[in-house]
């Protein structure tokens, strides 16, 4: 990579000896491999998180037709006894 490069050199500059110096790149190319995300691990994480939002509001819609659903049958009740 050339930001590897870049920082190589740095760290050669500096009078790092080359081993730690490449220990250094190793280690930083290592950690960038396993704990950045890629644009496919973004693009992986969006279609789950709108499947579930999409799940969600469907559980919604229901749970709010059943509530006004009963909420006029309570007041259609009430309002038989009443007459």
């Amino acid at each position: 990579m050339k930001s590897s490069f870049a920082l190589y050199q740095a760290l050669i500059a500096i009078n790092v000896p080359e081993d730690k110096a490449t220990a250094v790149i190793d280690a930083l190319e290592s950690d960038m491999q396993t704990q950045l995300v890629t644009k496919a691990d973004l693009a992986q994480h969006e279609l789950a998180t709108k499947s579930a939002l999409m799940q969600l509001e469907l559980k919604l819609t229901i749970r709010m037709g059943v509530m006004i659903s009963a909420a006029v049958g309570i007041m259609l009740t009430a309002m038989k006894f009443m007459h």
